[in-house]
Order: structure tokens, then C-alpha cells, then sequence
């Protein structure tokens, strides 16, 4: 049986995308994300972080981990506090052992051997240990804080957290900066040194991701899924989303189906 190219757990979700003729971003959104190509290192983003990826001859493996996966886990091995956050140390890795847990995930969902779902669970099971143990730095911060739209800083919480509940209609940076409590210029310069991306971009990024969800997680039009997230023609949707993720909103919602 194939295995779909898009797999949506509950604590997270496997995606695996065409190689790449031009450099792209990718956002973690909520998620934390780990990235893996055959011979590259492997990147590591925290939530709500935006990387540029280099071009690339081979299919990507795309690893979302939840927060809530992270933090049960660092609870139950006894590395968790209440009120500390776990950030991944770096950006890039040559691990050689997070590559082969990686790579042993890629070829489950490439072979589709019976079992394979019970497979991909350990192996992501056993890459949440060995991030605690060597990836994640736990933090006290009087500056980062885990929200409700995962671990963001206070000084633009509520300004994420406004984005994320008015994607689905246009924002003007004014009504962004004034959930923060903030001068446009303030904030929009205080966004960028921040998350390394502007508001809007980072908006741009948010819907996107929004419809991945709903993409692979429902079944509504595709016209719907574009209007909840603020695009409401579907040619210019389609556009947008073929752009970001290499598929468009069907093709991608296909692969996600077993």
C-alpha cells in the first residue's frame, strides 16, 4: 500500500516535499520543526520561527512536533519545570544520530511496509529523548513565554496571538502594532529583530500554514479553505499556495490521504 507523502497526527506531522529548484521559507507556525535532506545537515526551528532553505536535489523530509509532545515528554524523563521553555540550542546539525532516526522515518513512509505507522510513532517516540538530551536547552526567560499559540515573546504575544485569530481578513500593520501596545515603526522594526521576518510575511506564512491544516485535517472546498484563511479567489489561493509549498491546495490535500 503507498504511503501518503502528508501525515497528520495528533502530536505531529510528517510531510515530505519535492526537491527544490530555488530557495524557499518554511514556518514552524506552533510547532517546533526539524528538517532533513540526504547529505545535508539537518535544520531545527523553534516555534514561530521562519528559515530560508537552501536549493536542494533531494525530497525534504518536514518532522512538526507539537509543544505538548516535548513537554510530556521532558516531564515524564524529569527535565521539566512549570514556567521554563525548551528551545532548540541551534539552527543546524550534523548529528549523525538524529540524521539516521530521520532517515529510518523517510523509509518507512517511502516503503510503506506493514507497520509502518507503528514504526514512524517509536522512531519519533525515540528523536523527542534524543532532542531533550542533546537539542533543547530548557530556559527560565522573563522574556519568552509558552502562549497559547506556543512559545513566543511577551513583547509580541498578543500581536501573534491577534494574527492568529484575524487570519482568515486583511490586517493593516497599524491594528497588528496597536495589539501589542505599539507604535508601527516600534513594533515592526521590534517584529523583524524578533522572528526575522516582517509582520506580514510572517502573516503570509501563518495562513499558509493554516491551510495545510485544513487541507489534510477536513474536507471542505477548497474555496472555503482559502476564504478562512484570507484568500477568498481560489486562482489567487492556488497561486499563493503553489508558491509556498511546491503543491497545489488538491494536489497537496491528495497526498495527505492514505
Amino acid at each position: 500500500m503507498a504511503v501518503p507523502r502528508i501525515i497528520v497526527e495528533s502530536n505531529f506531522t510528517l510531510e515530505l516535499r519535492a526537491p527544490n529548484r530555488r530557495e524557499f521559507e518554511v514556518f514552524g507556525q506552533t510547532a517546533y520543526l526539524l528538517l532533513h535532506a540526504p547529505q545535508t545537515d539537518c535544520f531545527l526551528l523553534n516555534p514561530n520561527e521562519i528559515l530560508r532553505l537552501p536549493k536542494n536535489d533531494s525530497d525534504w523530509l518536514l518532522l512538526r512536533l507539537s509543544p505538548q509532545l516535548l513537554i510530556e515528554t521532558a516531564t515524564r524523563l524529569k527535565l521539566y519545570r512549570t514556567g521554563s521553555n525548551l528551545l532548540f540550542s541551534h539552527t543546524q546539525s550534523d548529528d549523525p544520530k538524529m540524521q539516521s532516526v530521520l532517515t529510518a522515518i523517510l523509509h518507512e513512509m517511502m516503503e510503506g511496509a506493514a507497520g509502518w505507522r507503528e514504526v514512524i510513532h517509536s522512531l519519533v517516540q525515540q528523536l523527542v529523548v534524543h532532542l531533550l538530551r542533546s537539542h533543547i536547552n530548557l530556559k527560565r526567560s522573563e522574556e519568552l513565554e509558552l502562549s497559547r499559540v506556543g512559545i513566543v515573546d511577551r513583547r509580541l504575544r498578543r500581536a501573534i496571538e491577534f494574527m492568529h485569530d484575524n487570519c482568515a481578513r486583511e490586517l493593516s500593520l497599524a491594528e497588528i502594532a496597536d495589539a501589542a501596545y505599539l507604535s508601527e515603526f516600534y513594533f515592526a522594526r521590534l517584529f523583524k529583530k524578533i522572528t526575522g521576518t516582517t509582520p506580514h510575511a510572517y502573516l503570509a506564512a501563518l495562513r499558509i500554514e493554516r491551510a495545510r491544516k485544513l487541507l489534510a485535517e477536513t474536507a471542505l472546498a477548497i474555496t472555503e479553505v482559502g476564504a478562512r484563511v484570507g484568500y477568498n479567489s481560489q486562482s489567487h489561493f492556488t497561486k499563493i499556495f503553489r508558491e509556498a509549498t511546491g503543491l497545489t491546495p488538491h494536489a497537496f490535500r491528495a497526498t495527505a490521504k492514505p
